[in-house]
């Protein structure tokens, strides 16, 4: 499933370089995840990034963007191939 940042982020802008497929981007008032693009860093490495490196841990798995490990690898072959 894709994640998303929550509102209590505090723009400390150390997520966004860690995500291996940009997938985080400066919202309007915080950070936010776009769900087409983020696979929860499967295909990269054993664990989301952006959870990893969060001093704040506003970052969770989104309930309206629900996918399998096969479906977010899927995506991951999607976003690689000719990159």
């Amino acid at each position: 499933m894709s994640l998303k940042i929550l509102d209590t982020c505090v723009n400390c802008d150390v997520c966004e370089p860690a995500c291996p497929n940009q997938a985080i981007s400066l919202g309007e008032d915080f950070y936010i995840i776009d769900p087409d693009r983020c696979t929860e860093c499967v295909g990269h490495h054993d664990e989301p990034q952006c959870v990893v490196v969060c001093p704040v841990e506003c970052i969770i798995s989104d309930p309206l963007h629900v996918e399998t490990t096969d479906q977010l690898e899927a995506k991951y072959h999607r976003l690689t191939v000719g990159a």
